[in-house]
Protein backbone atom coordinates (compact mmCIF):
# COMPACT_ATOMS: atom_id res chain seq x y z
CA UNK A 1 0.00 0.00 0.00
CA UNK A 2 1.57 3.61 -0.70
CA UNK A 3 1.89 5.84 1.55
CA UNK A 4 -0.69 8.42 -0.10
CA UNK A 5 -3.25 6.13 -1.05
CA UNK A 6 -6.37 7.19 -0.39
CA UNK A 7 -5.16 11.21 -0.20
CA UNK A 8 -5.77 13.91 -2.73
CA UNK A 9 -4.06 13.52 -5.89
CA UNK A 10 -1.21 16.77 -6.11
CA UNK A 11 0.05 18.29 -8.99
CA UNK A 12 2.75 16.45 -9.82
CA UNK A 13 0.10 13.56 -10.06
CA UNK A 14 -1.71 14.99 -12.83
CA UNK A 15 -0.94 13.98 -16.45
CA UNK A 16 0.54 16.18 -19.21
CA UNK A 17 -2.89 16.12 -21.23
CA UNK A 18 -0.65 18.19 -24.24
CA UNK A 19 1.48 15.70 -24.00
CA UNK A 20 -0.31 12.57 -23.68
CA UNK A 21 -2.61 14.15 -27.36
CA UNK A 22 0.59 14.86 -28.85
CA UNK A 23 2.02 11.55 -28.40
CA UNK A 24 -1.13 9.67 -29.79
CA UNK A 25 -0.45 11.30 -33.49
CA UNK A 26 3.59 11.63 -33.20
CA UNK A 27 4.72 8.10 -31.59
CA UNK A 28 4.43 5.03 -34.27
CA UNK A 29 4.68 1.59 -32.62
CA UNK A 30 7.43 -0.78 -33.54
CA UNK A 31 5.38 -4.23 -33.37
CA UNK A 32 8.77 -6.49 -33.32
CA UNK A 33 8.52 -4.70 -29.44
CA UNK A 34 6.27 -6.62 -27.46
CA UNK A 35 4.76 -4.06 -25.53
CA UNK A 36 3.87 -2.06 -28.60
CA UNK A 37 1.66 -4.49 -30.20
CA UNK A 38 -2.02 -4.26 -30.46
CA UNK A 39 -3.04 -7.05 -27.65
CA UNK A 40 -6.72 -7.88 -26.47
CA UNK A 41 -7.13 -8.34 -22.70
CA UNK A 42 -10.62 -10.08 -20.88
CA UNK A 43 -11.16 -5.80 -21.74
CA UNK A 44 -10.20 -4.89 -25.38
CA UNK A 45 -6.49 -3.12 -25.94
CA UNK A 46 -5.60 -0.84 -23.69
CA UNK A 47 -2.08 1.36 -23.31
CA UNK A 48 -0.94 4.87 -23.02
CA UNK A 49 0.03 7.05 -25.90
CA UNK A 50 3.52 7.90 -23.93
CA UNK A 51 4.60 4.46 -24.06
CA UNK A 52 3.77 3.77 -27.63
CA UNK A 53 0.96 1.28 -26.49
CA UNK A 54 -2.07 3.03 -27.51
CA UNK A 55 -1.84 5.76 -30.74
CA UNK A 56 -3.16 6.61 -33.80
CA UNK A 57 -1.70 3.53 -35.76
CA UNK A 58 -3.36 1.08 -33.22
CA UNK A 59 -6.68 2.65 -33.47
CA UNK A 60 -6.34 2.72 -37.23
CA UNK A 61 -5.09 -0.58 -38.00
CA UNK A 62 -7.50 -2.07 -35.22
CA UNK A 63 -10.50 -0.19 -36.74
CA UNK A 64 -9.59 -1.91 -40.36
CA UNK A 65 -9.39 -5.55 -38.84
CA UNK A 66 -12.89 -5.09 -37.09
CA UNK A 67 -14.30 -3.80 -40.67
CA UNK A 68 -12.39 -6.60 -42.54
CA UNK A 69 -13.61 -9.37 -39.48
CA UNK A 70 -17.27 -8.07 -39.53
CA UNK A 71 -17.02 -8.57 -43.20
CA UNK A 72 -16.05 -11.78 -43.32
CA UNK A 73 -18.80 -12.68 -40.58
CA UNK A 74 -21.73 -11.52 -42.72
CA UNK A 75 -22.04 -8.28 -40.16
CA UNK A 76 -23.39 -5.86 -42.38
CA UNK A 77 -25.67 -3.80 -39.93
CA UNK A 78 -25.12 -0.49 -38.31
CA UNK A 79 -22.31 -0.21 -35.90
CA UNK A 80 -22.88 1.92 -33.06
CA UNK A 81 -19.97 3.85 -31.36
CA UNK A 82 -19.29 5.37 -27.85
CA UNK A 83 -16.17 6.72 -26.01
CA UNK A 84 -15.67 7.55 -21.83
CA UNK A 85 -14.35 10.66 -20.39
CA UNK A 86 -10.32 9.35 -20.95
CA UNK A 87 -8.64 11.97 -22.89
CA UNK A 88 -7.27 9.56 -25.41
CA UNK A 89 -11.14 8.24 -26.16
CA UNK A 90 -11.49 11.60 -27.80
CA UNK A 91 -9.29 11.25 -30.63
CA UNK A 92 -9.21 7.50 -30.64
CA UNK A 93 -12.95 7.90 -31.61
CA UNK A 94 -11.98 9.77 -34.77
CA UNK A 95 -9.36 7.77 -36.07
CA UNK A 96 -12.28 4.79 -35.80
CA UNK A 97 -15.05 7.44 -37.67
CA UNK A 98 -11.91 7.54 -39.98
CA UNK A 99 -11.76 4.16 -40.89
CA UNK A 100 -15.03 3.11 -40.33
CA UNK A 101 -16.81 5.73 -42.63
CA UNK A 102 -14.41 4.75 -45.58
CA UNK A 103 -14.96 1.46 -45.26
CA UNK A 104 -18.54 2.18 -45.74
CA UNK A 105 -19.99 0.98 -42.17
CA UNK A 106 -23.08 2.37 -41.15
CA UNK A 107 -21.71 4.11 -38.23
CA UNK A 108 -24.39 5.55 -34.92
CA UNK A 109 -22.78 8.21 -32.72
CA UNK A 110 -24.87 9.56 -30.19
CA UNK A 111 -26.86 12.31 -30.68
CA UNK A 112 -26.08 14.32 -28.31
CA UNK A 113 -22.56 14.49 -28.55
CA UNK A 114 -22.32 12.88 -24.91
CA UNK A 115 -20.23 10.42 -23.56
CA UNK A 116 -21.56 6.36 -23.54
CA UNK A 117 -21.28 3.79 -20.91
CA UNK A 118 -20.42 0.70 -21.78
CA UNK A 119 -23.45 -0.93 -20.88
CA UNK A 120 -25.36 1.80 -22.81
CA UNK A 121 -23.51 0.15 -26.56
CA UNK A 122 -24.44 -3.15 -25.10
CA UNK A 123 -27.93 -2.27 -24.52
CA UNK A 124 -28.17 -0.52 -27.79
CA UNK A 125 -26.83 -3.52 -29.66
CA UNK A 126 -29.16 -6.06 -28.46
CA UNK A 127 -32.14 -3.90 -28.65
CA UNK A 128 -31.51 -3.59 -32.75
CA UNK A 129 -30.51 -7.00 -32.97
CA UNK A 130 -34.04 -8.10 -31.17
CA UNK A 131 -36.17 -5.90 -33.25
CA UNK A 132 -36.99 -8.31 -36.20
CA UNK A 133 -33.83 -6.54 -38.75
CA UNK A 134 -32.53 -8.59 -41.68
CA UNK A 135 -28.96 -7.53 -40.35
CA UNK A 136 -27.11 -7.69 -37.20
CA UNK A 137 -25.70 -4.47 -35.22
CA UNK A 138 -22.38 -4.74 -33.69
CA UNK A 139 -20.00 -1.68 -31.52
CA UNK A 140 -17.04 -0.17 -30.01
CA UNK A 141 -16.60 1.32 -26.90
CA UNK A 142 -13.42 3.41 -26.91
CA UNK A 143 -12.92 3.46 -22.93
CA UNK A 144 -9.75 1.83 -20.51
CA UNK A 145 -12.18 1.33 -18.18
CA UNK A 146 -10.87 2.06 -14.61
CA UNK A 147 -7.39 2.63 -15.45
CA UNK A 148 -5.32 5.65 -15.25
CA UNK A 149 -5.47 8.97 -17.04
CA UNK A 150 -2.57 8.25 -18.74
CA UNK A 151 -4.67 5.04 -20.75
CA UNK A 152 -6.57 4.53 -23.88
CA UNK A 153 -8.76 1.36 -24.30
CA UNK A 154 -10.12 0.14 -27.31
CA UNK A 155 -13.18 -2.62 -27.66
CA UNK A 156 -15.01 -4.82 -29.56
CA UNK A 157 -18.70 -5.63 -28.82
CA UNK A 158 -20.04 -8.44 -31.33
CA UNK A 159 -24.11 -9.08 -32.40
CA UNK A 160 -24.70 -10.63 -28.94
CA UNK A 161 -23.04 -7.41 -27.31
CA UNK A 162 -20.73 -8.47 -24.96
CA UNK A 163 -17.32 -8.08 -24.97
CA UNK A 164 -15.48 -9.97 -27.79
CA UNK A 165 -14.49 -13.28 -27.75
CA UNK A 166 -10.59 -15.08 -27.74
CA UNK A 167 -11.61 -16.44 -31.68
CA UNK A 168 -12.61 -12.39 -32.71
CA UNK A 169 -10.32 -10.73 -30.53
CA UNK A 170 -6.95 -13.16 -31.92
CA UNK A 171 -7.58 -12.53 -35.66
CA UNK A 172 -8.88 -8.82 -34.97
CA UNK A 173 -5.20 -7.94 -33.22
CA UNK A 174 -3.05 -10.30 -35.42
CA UNK A 175 -4.73 -8.09 -38.49
CA UNK A 176 -4.08 -4.99 -36.66
CA UNK A 177 -0.06 -5.59 -36.10
CA UNK A 178 0.07 -6.90 -39.43
CA UNK A 179 -1.61 -3.65 -41.26
CA UNK A 180 0.81 -1.49 -39.15
CA UNK A 181 3.97 -3.93 -39.55
CA UNK A 182 3.06 -2.76 -43.43
CA UNK A 183 2.59 1.08 -42.37
CA UNK A 184 -1.16 0.94 -42.57
CA UNK A 185 -1.09 0.73 -46.48
CA UNK A 186 -3.90 -1.59 -45.76
CA UNK A 187 -5.81 0.45 -43.79
CA UNK A 188 -8.37 2.71 -45.56
CA UNK A 189 -9.27 5.95 -44.07
CA UNK A 190 -11.56 9.21 -45.28
CA UNK A 191 -13.41 12.66 -43.71
CA UNK A 192 -15.84 11.66 -41.31
CA UNK A 193 -18.86 12.84 -42.92
CA UNK A 194 -22.71 11.64 -43.00
CA UNK A 195 -22.77 9.79 -40.14
CA UNK A 196 -25.73 8.97 -38.13
CA UNK A 197 -27.18 9.52 -34.66
CA UNK A 198 -28.57 6.85 -31.62
CA UNK A 199 -29.69 8.60 -28.63
CA UNK A 200 -28.11 6.30 -26.20
CA UNK A 201 -28.61 8.03 -23.04
CA UNK A 202 -32.23 8.26 -23.76
CA UNK A 203 -33.07 4.98 -24.71
CA UNK A 204 -31.24 3.27 -21.90
CA UNK A 205 -32.82 5.33 -19.56
CA UNK A 206 -36.46 5.18 -20.64
CA UNK A 207 -36.05 1.42 -20.32
CA UNK A 208 -34.77 0.79 -16.87
CA UNK A 209 -38.32 0.69 -15.90
CA UNK A 210 -38.28 -2.73 -17.17
CA UNK A 211 -35.38 -4.24 -15.03
CA UNK A 212 -35.67 -2.11 -11.95
CA UNK A 213 -38.43 -0.77 -9.88
CA UNK A 214 -37.76 2.50 -9.91
CA UNK A 215 -41.53 3.45 -8.84
CA UNK A 216 -41.01 2.23 -5.77
CA UNK A 217 -37.55 3.77 -5.01
CA UNK A 218 -39.62 6.88 -5.44
CA UNK A 219 -42.14 6.28 -3.30
CA UNK A 220 -39.82 5.39 -0.94
CA UNK A 221 -38.33 9.01 -0.58
CA UNK A 222 -35.16 7.94 -0.35
CA UNK A 223 -31.88 10.05 -0.48
CA UNK A 224 -29.82 9.09 -3.51
CA UNK A 225 -26.05 10.02 -3.98
CA UNK A 226 -24.35 8.99 -7.21
CA UNK A 227 -20.74 9.60 -8.10
CA UNK A 228 -19.59 9.07 -11.55
CA UNK A 229 -16.02 9.55 -10.62
CA UNK A 230 -15.34 11.50 -13.63
CA UNK A 231 -16.93 9.06 -16.12
CA UNK A 232 -19.75 8.61 -19.02
CA UNK A 233 -22.49 8.09 -16.44
CA UNK A 234 -23.09 11.76 -14.90
CA UNK A 235 -25.45 12.94 -17.85
CA UNK A 236 -27.25 9.49 -16.99
CA UNK A 237 -27.65 10.30 -13.43
CA UNK A 238 -29.13 13.10 -13.83
CA UNK A 239 -31.23 11.53 -16.39
CA UNK A 240 -32.56 9.03 -14.08
CA UNK A 241 -33.45 11.07 -11.12
CA UNK A 242 -35.18 13.43 -13.52
CA UNK A 243 -37.21 10.80 -15.14
CA UNK A 244 -38.40 9.19 -12.58
CA UNK A 245 -38.66 11.83 -9.78
CA UNK A 246 -35.98 10.15 -7.23
CA UNK A 247 -34.28 12.37 -4.47
CA UNK A 248 -31.21 11.76 -7.02
CA UNK A 249 -28.04 14.08 -6.18
CA UNK A 250 -25.11 13.60 -8.36
CA UNK A 251 -22.23 14.33 -5.66
CA UNK A 252 -19.47 15.02 -8.19
CA UNK A 253 -20.48 15.87 -11.88
CA UNK A 254 -17.25 17.44 -12.79
CA UNK A 255 -15.53 16.37 -15.91
CA UNK A 256 -11.61 16.75 -15.66
CA UNK A 257 -9.45 14.57 -18.19
CA UNK A 258 -6.83 14.37 -15.54
CA UNK A 259 -8.77 13.66 -13.02
CA UNK A 260 -7.07 15.95 -10.40
CA UNK A 261 -10.51 15.70 -7.89
CA UNK A 262 -9.98 12.14 -6.87
CA UNK A 263 -7.63 10.32 -3.95
CA UNK A 264 -4.99 8.05 -5.00
CA UNK A 265 -5.51 4.31 -5.38
CA UNK A 266 -3.57 1.86 -3.39
CA UNK A 267 -0.65 2.17 -5.36
CA UNK A 268 -0.42 5.26 -5.54
CA UNK A 269 -1.79 6.15 -8.77
CA UNK A 270 -4.95 7.65 -10.22
CA UNK A 271 -7.53 5.50 -10.93
CA UNK A 272 -11.03 5.20 -11.03
CA UNK A 273 -12.13 1.89 -9.27
CA UNK A 274 -15.26 2.69 -7.09
CA UNK A 275 -14.47 -0.58 -5.09
CA UNK A 276 -11.28 0.48 -4.02
CA UNK A 277 -11.93 2.49 -0.78
CA UNK A 278 -8.57 4.67 -1.49
CA UNK A 279 -9.75 5.74 -4.95
CA UNK A 280 -13.57 5.99 -3.20
CA UNK A 281 -12.32 8.12 -0.49
CA UNK A 282 -13.38 11.58 -1.24
CA UNK A 283 -16.57 10.00 -1.98
CA UNK A 284 -16.85 8.20 1.35
CA UNK A 285 -17.08 11.31 3.07
CA UNK A 286 -20.72 11.99 2.06
CA UNK A 287 -21.88 8.27 3.12
CA UNK A 288 -23.70 10.13 6.12
CA UNK A 289 -25.66 12.76 3.91
CA UNK A 290 -27.01 9.93 1.47
CA UNK A 291 -29.69 6.69 2.02
CA UNK A 292 -27.67 5.23 -0.21
CA UNK A 293 -24.47 6.71 -1.81
CA UNK A 294 -22.85 4.66 -4.86
CA UNK A 295 -19.79 5.31 -7.49
CA UNK A 296 -18.78 4.33 -10.88
CA UNK A 297 -16.17 3.89 -13.34
CA UNK A 298 -15.42 5.79 -16.23
CA UNK A 299 -17.48 3.60 -18.42
CA UNK A 300 -19.96 3.19 -15.54
CA UNK A 301 -19.71 -1.03 -15.86
CA UNK A 302 -18.54 -0.86 -12.64
CA UNK A 303 -20.12 -0.36 -9.30
CA UNK A 304 -19.51 0.77 -5.46
CA UNK A 305 -22.16 0.77 -3.09
CA UNK A 306 -21.92 2.95 0.14
CA UNK A 307 -24.54 2.60 3.16
CA UNK A 308 -24.72 4.85 6.51
CA UNK A 309 -24.44 1.69 8.26
CA UNK A 310 -21.67 -0.31 6.41
CA UNK A 311 -19.85 2.33 3.93
CA UNK A 312 -17.84 0.94 1.06
CA UNK A 313 -19.15 -2.53 0.77
CA UNK A 314 -16.88 -5.30 -0.35
CA UNK A 315 -17.77 -6.38 -4.17
CA UNK A 316 -18.29 -10.00 -3.47
CA UNK A 317 -20.44 -8.83 -0.71
CA UNK A 318 -22.53 -6.79 -2.72
CA UNK A 319 -22.97 -9.36 -5.17
CA UNK A 320 -24.42 -12.19 -3.06
CA UNK A 321 -26.80 -9.62 -1.58
CA UNK A 322 -27.94 -8.77 -5.05
CA UNK A 323 -27.84 -12.47 -5.45
CA UNK A 324 -30.03 -13.09 -2.78
CA UNK A 325 -32.56 -10.55 -3.48
CA UNK A 326 -33.05 -10.59 -7.42
CA UNK A 327 -34.04 -14.51 -7.15
CA UNK A 328 -36.33 -14.04 -4.43
CA UNK A 329 -38.33 -11.10 -6.28
CA UNK A 330 -37.61 -11.82 -9.78
CA UNK A 331 -40.65 -13.71 -10.78
CA UNK A 332 -40.78 -13.87 -14.37
CA UNK A 333 -37.13 -15.63 -14.51
CA UNK A 334 -36.86 -19.01 -15.75
CA UNK A 335 -37.39 -21.35 -12.54
CA UNK A 336 -34.07 -22.69 -13.49
CA UNK A 337 -32.18 -19.78 -14.49
CA UNK A 338 -28.54 -20.19 -12.71
CA UNK A 339 -26.25 -17.95 -10.53
CA UNK A 340 -23.47 -16.87 -12.89
CA UNK A 341 -20.01 -16.50 -10.70
CA UNK A 342 -16.45 -16.39 -11.35
CA UNK A 343 -13.77 -18.96 -10.10
CA UNK A 344 -12.41 -15.94 -8.18
CA UNK A 345 -15.57 -14.65 -6.60
CA UNK A 346 -16.57 -15.59 -2.96
CA UNK A 347 -17.72 -18.77 -1.83
CA UNK A 348 -20.78 -16.83 0.08
CA UNK A 349 -22.05 -16.93 -3.35
CA UNK A 350 -22.35 -20.66 -3.36
CA UNK A 351 -24.27 -20.99 -0.42
CA UNK A 352 -26.99 -18.20 -1.21
CA UNK A 353 -27.28 -19.98 -4.38
CA UNK A 354 -28.12 -23.11 -2.78
CA UNK A 355 -30.25 -22.03 -0.44
CA UNK A 356 -32.07 -20.17 -3.38
CA UNK A 357 -31.92 -23.83 -5.04
CA UNK A 358 -30.15 -22.44 -7.89
CA UNK A 359 -28.13 -23.80 -9.89
CA UNK A 360 -24.49 -22.24 -9.63
CA UNK A 361 -22.70 -21.59 -13.24
CA UNK A 362 -19.10 -20.63 -12.11
CA UNK A 363 -17.07 -19.90 -15.36
CA UNK A 364 -13.26 -18.17 -15.79
CA UNK A 365 -12.22 -14.79 -15.25
CA UNK A 366 -14.02 -12.49 -17.80
CA UNK A 367 -17.48 -11.33 -18.22
CA UNK A 368 -17.51 -12.67 -21.83
CA UNK A 369 -18.81 -16.17 -20.45
CA UNK A 370 -22.10 -14.81 -19.45
CA UNK A 371 -23.11 -13.78 -22.77
CA UNK A 372 -24.75 -17.30 -23.84
CA UNK A 373 -26.53 -17.26 -20.65
CA UNK A 374 -27.76 -13.61 -20.07
CA UNK A 375 -28.95 -13.72 -24.21
CA UNK A 376 -31.03 -16.77 -23.57
CA UNK A 377 -32.36 -16.47 -20.07
CA UNK A 378 -30.76 -19.39 -18.47
CA UNK A 379 -28.49 -17.16 -16.55
CA UNK A 380 -30.48 -14.70 -14.47
CA UNK A 381 -27.38 -12.91 -12.69
CA UNK A 382 -23.78 -12.82 -14.21
CA UNK A 383 -21.21 -11.37 -11.76
CA UNK A 384 -17.34 -11.31 -10.96
CA UNK A 385 -15.58 -10.34 -7.73
CA UNK A 386 -13.73 -6.64 -9.32
CA UNK A 387 -17.40 -4.99 -8.91
CA UNK A 388 -18.76 -5.98 -12.46
CA UNK A 389 -22.43 -7.45 -12.99
CA UNK A 390 -25.46 -7.56 -15.10
CA UNK A 391 -29.15 -9.86 -14.63
CA UNK A 392 -32.32 -10.19 -16.36
CA UNK A 393 -35.31 -7.98 -16.88
CA UNK A 394 -38.28 -8.09 -15.34
CA UNK A 395 -39.44 -10.60 -17.58
CA UNK A 396 -36.35 -12.67 -17.79
CA UNK A 397 -35.20 -11.62 -21.13
CA UNK A 398 -31.83 -9.62 -21.93
CA UNK A 399 -30.70 -6.16 -20.55
CA UNK A 400 -27.06 -6.36 -21.14
CA UNK A 401 -24.38 -8.47 -21.86
CA UNK A 402 -21.65 -6.14 -20.68
CA UNK A 403 -21.36 -5.30 -16.92
CA UNK A 404 -24.09 -2.23 -15.57
CA UNK A 405 -22.60 -0.31 -12.95
CA UNK A 406 -25.97 1.99 -13.37
CA UNK A 407 -27.93 -0.81 -12.92
CA UNK A 408 -26.28 -2.12 -10.13
CA UNK A 409 -26.18 0.67 -8.18
CA UNK A 410 -29.63 1.41 -8.70
CA UNK A 411 -30.46 -2.14 -7.38
CA UNK A 412 -28.84 -0.97 -4.16
CA UNK A 413 -31.69 1.77 -3.85
CA UNK A 414 -34.40 -0.73 -4.81
CA UNK A 415 -33.39 -3.30 -2.33
CA UNK A 416 -33.17 -0.43 0.51
CA UNK A 417 -36.94 0.99 -0.91
CA UNK A 418 -38.91 -2.70 -0.84
CA UNK A 419 -36.75 -4.05 1.77
CA UNK A 420 -36.57 -1.39 4.40
CA UNK A 421 -32.84 -2.44 4.55
CA UNK A 422 -29.67 -1.24 3.34
CA UNK A 423 -27.59 -3.76 1.44
CA UNK A 424 -25.25 -3.79 4.18
CA UNK A 425 -27.65 -4.94 6.22
CA UNK A 426 -28.78 -7.81 4.53
CA UNK A 427 -24.96 -8.76 4.44
CA UNK A 428 -24.80 -9.18 8.05
CA UNK A 429 -28.14 -11.62 7.68
CA UNK A 430 -26.44 -13.48 5.13
CA UNK A 431 -23.51 -13.98 7.56
CA UNK A 432 -25.06 -15.28 10.11
CA UNK A 433 -27.04 -17.75 8.04
CA UNK A 434 -23.54 -18.89 5.84
CA UNK A 435 -20.57 -17.85 7.95
CA UNK A 436 -18.28 -14.56 7.14
CA UNK A 437 -15.72 -15.00 4.96
CA UNK A 438 -12.82 -12.80 5.04
CA UNK A 439 -11.56 -12.64 1.15
CA UNK A 440 -8.00 -10.95 -0.10
CA UNK A 441 -6.13 -10.71 -3.48
CA UNK A 442 -2.17 -10.61 -3.24
CA UNK A 443 0.84 -11.07 -5.70
CA UNK A 444 3.74 -12.77 -6.00
CA UNK A 445 6.78 -12.80 -8.07
CA UNK A 446 7.04 -14.86 -11.78
CA UNK A 447 9.10 -14.92 -14.81
CA UNK A 448 7.62 -14.76 -17.83
CA UNK A 449 8.26 -18.30 -17.90
CA UNK A 450 6.60 -19.20 -14.78
CA UNK A 451 3.43 -17.14 -15.98
CA UNK A 452 3.16 -19.16 -19.17
CA UNK A 453 3.91 -22.46 -17.07
CA UNK A 454 0.89 -21.39 -14.87
CA UNK A 455 -1.36 -20.79 -17.20
CA UNK A 456 -1.35 -23.62 -18.56
CA UNK A 457 -0.80 -25.74 -15.41
CA UNK A 458 -3.05 -29.02 -14.91
CA UNK A 459 -4.77 -29.29 -11.43
CA UNK A 460 -3.46 -32.74 -11.33
CA UNK A 461 0.33 -31.87 -11.16
CA UNK A 462 -0.58 -30.31 -7.59
CA UNK A 463 0.71 -32.66 -5.35
CA UNK A 464 -0.60 -31.29 -1.85
CA UNK A 465 -3.56 -33.04 -0.10
CA UNK A 466 -3.51 -30.53 2.87
CA UNK A 467 -4.31 -26.68 2.10
CA UNK A 468 -4.44 -24.43 5.84
CA UNK A 469 -4.65 -27.78 8.08
CA UNK A 470 -7.61 -29.12 5.91
CA UNK A 471 -7.91 -31.75 3.25
CA UNK A 472 -8.15 -30.87 -0.20
CA UNK A 473 -11.36 -31.36 -1.90
CA UNK A 474 -10.81 -30.24 -5.25
CA UNK A 475 -7.74 -29.16 -7.87
CA UNK A 476 -9.51 -27.13 -10.95
CA UNK A 477 -7.70 -25.94 -13.94
CA UNK A 478 -10.93 -26.27 -15.88
CA UNK A 479 -14.41 -24.06 -14.68
CA UNK A 480 -17.09 -26.64 -13.02
CA UNK A 481 -19.83 -24.76 -15.30
CA UNK A 482 -18.69 -24.67 -18.71
CA UNK A 483 -15.24 -26.50 -18.38
CA UNK A 484 -13.64 -23.57 -20.03
CA UNK A 485 -9.58 -23.45 -18.68
CA UNK A 486 -9.47 -21.45 -15.70
CA UNK A 487 -6.12 -19.84 -17.02
CA UNK A 488 -4.84 -20.85 -13.89
CA UNK A 489 -6.13 -23.27 -10.63
CA UNK A 490 -8.26 -22.98 -7.89
CA UNK A 491 -7.75 -25.55 -5.12
CA UNK A 492 -10.40 -25.73 -2.31
CA UNK A 493 -11.17 -26.98 0.68
CA UNK A 494 -14.51 -27.20 2.37
CA UNK A 495 -13.72 -23.72 4.45
CA UNK A 496 -11.58 -22.37 2.21
CA UNK A 497 -10.04 -21.81 -1.13
CA UNK A 498 -7.39 -20.12 -3.61
CA UNK A 499 -6.95 -19.37 -7.07
CA UNK A 500 -3.72 -18.83 -8.94
CA UNK A 501 -3.36 -16.93 -12.26
CA UNK A 502 -0.62 -14.75 -13.74
CA UNK A 503 -0.96 -11.40 -14.56
CA UNK A 504 -1.27 -10.20 -18.26
CA UNK A 505 0.50 -6.89 -17.70
CA UNK A 506 3.15 -7.90 -14.96
CA UNK A 507 6.05 -10.24 -14.16
CA UNK A 508 3.44 -11.80 -11.22
CA UNK A 509 0.94 -14.00 -10.61
CA UNK A 510 -2.39 -13.51 -8.93
CA UNK A 511 -3.50 -15.11 -5.24
CA UNK A 512 -6.84 -15.14 -5.05
CA UNK A 513 -7.84 -16.59 -1.38
CA UNK A 514 -10.95 -16.29 0.94
CA UNK A 515 -11.46 -18.46 4.72
CA UNK A 516 -14.70 -18.88 6.50
CA UNK A 517 -12.38 -19.37 9.59
CA UNK A 518 -10.84 -16.08 10.08
CA UNK A 519 -8.11 -13.62 9.53
CA UNK A 520 -5.23 -15.49 11.09
CA UNK A 521 -6.41 -18.69 8.75
CA UNK A 522 -6.88 -17.07 5.67
CA UNK A 523 -2.94 -16.03 6.16
CA UNK A 524 -2.22 -19.69 6.23
CA UNK A 525 -3.93 -19.89 2.86
CA UNK A 526 -2.22 -17.72 1.37
CA UNK A 527 1.33 -18.94 2.48
CA UNK A 528 0.31 -22.37 1.52
CA UNK A 529 -0.72 -21.20 -1.51
CA UNK A 530 2.48 -19.31 -2.38
CA UNK A 531 4.42 -22.90 -1.43
CA UNK A 532 1.79 -25.08 -3.80
CA UNK A 533 1.94 -22.83 -6.87
CA UNK A 534 6.06 -22.47 -6.30
CA UNK A 535 6.34 -25.49 -6.08
CA UNK A 536 4.30 -26.80 -9.27
CA UNK A 537 6.34 -24.17 -11.29
CA UNK A 538 9.22 -25.15 -9.75
CA UNK A 539 11.94 -25.39 -12.80
CA UNK A 540 9.82 -23.50 -15.20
Amino acid sequence: MNDRAGTPAQESDLVDIDALRAAYYDLKPDVSIPEQRVVFGTSGHRGSSLNTAFNENHIAATTQAICEYRAAQGIDGPLFLGADTHELSGPAMTTALEVLVANEVNVLVDAFGDWVPTPALSHAILIYNNAGHSDKADGIVVTPSHNPPTDGGFKYNPPHGGPADTDATSWIAARANELIADELRGVRMSEPSGVETYDFRGNYVEDLQNIIDVKAIAASGIRIGADPLGGASVNYWAAIGERYGLDLTVVNPTVDPTWAFMTLDWDGKIRMDPSSPSAMASVLKHKDDFDILTGNDADADRHGIVTPDGGLMNPNHYLAVAIDYLFRTRTGWRADAAVGKTLVSSTIIDRVAESLDRRLWEVPVGFKWFVPGLVDGSVGFGGEESAGASFLRFDGSVWTTDKDGILLALLASEILATTGKTPSQHYHELTLRFGSPVYERVDAPASPAQKSALGKLDGDAIAATELAGEAIVAKLSRAPGNDAALGGVKVETANAWFAARPSGTENVYKIYAESFEGAEHLKRVQSDAKTIVDGALEGA
